[in-house]
């Protein structure tokens, strides 16, 4: 029981700090979750399906307050959609999972570390935005797509620290890209387990981690959307990622 007041509380806490970015929250659950769960199979059952109550929500108020477009949308979850899924049909050896997940969170870390310190350098008014060829969201969302589906994540903690530097979008539309990412591809993951027949769920253990998550997300969205400032979320959110993938590349 104590266990679980323990993993409910860090997830709480994750989920709160990872909507307000526009993420789920996906890659500090499966770092937390592998110090717990033997089974990294059950590992990233739950880890995708924290995801989706995280981000169904952040998409939904997105959308209500006409930040999300589908429109634009589409071009990445086309072709991730079919790679999440394939990536999560893929059967890891716990090694290459854990070493993946390892250089996937500190790579993600030090991106998201390198995006508020250029924020902060940058210090304009107005948000640039670039124009790139038709077919970069295509590709990004192929790649970024496999590899979440690989590892059990959303993918928008990879997606986001990429479209940030590239100057994409607008910030609050990257994370709103980024919470619609994570849904979709967290689907596909799940249907990926599913279909392969590796779907582990304990639900004594998934009902609170749910509550926790769901209040936490809830909490953490609607804090962004009153336009709070997420650099000092961003930093807090990289150093936990470091620190968790650290572990993982040297315990795991």
């Amino acid at each position: 029981m104590s266990e679980t007041i323990t993993l409910s509380l860090l997830f709480f806490g994750i989920s709160f700090l990872y909507s307000s970015v526009g993420f789920g929250g996906g890659s500090s659950y499966l770092a937390i979750l592998s110090l717990f769960l033997p089974q990294f199979y059950a590992i990233r059952s739950v880890a995708l399906l924290c995801n989706l109550l995280v981000v169904g929500s952040s998409v939904f108020l997105y959308f209500k307050k006409g930040v999300a477009q589908i429109r634009s949308f589409l071009p990445f979850v086309i072709t991730s959609i079919p790679m999440a899924f394939l990536g999560s049909f893929y059967r890891l050896q716990e090694a290459h999972f854990f070493t993946i997940l390892g250089i996937a969170l500190v790579c993600s870390a030090l991106a998201l570390i390198w995006q508020v310190k250029q924020s902060s350098n940058e210090r304009i008014k107005k948000e640039k935005v670039f124009k790139y060829p038709v077919y970069m969201p295509y590709a990004l969302g192929a790649s970024i797509g496999f590899l979440s589906g690989l590892v059990g994540i959303g993918g928008g903690i990879f997606l986001a620290p990429i479209l940030n530097h590239l100057h994409f979008d607008k910030s609050i539309k990257i994370a709103a890209l980024a919470s619609f990412f994570i849904l979709v591809n967290s689907l596909a993951g799940l249907s990926g387990l599913f279909l392969g027949n590796t779907l582990q769920i304990d639900w004594s253990l998934m009902i609170p981690l749910g509550l926790a998550v769901i209040i936490g997300g809830q909490l953490g969205i609607r804090l962004s959307l009153k336009s709070f400032s997420a650099n000092t979320i961003k930093l807090i959110t990289a150093l936990l990622v470091f620190i968790v993938g650290i572990r993982i590349l040297f315990f795991n």
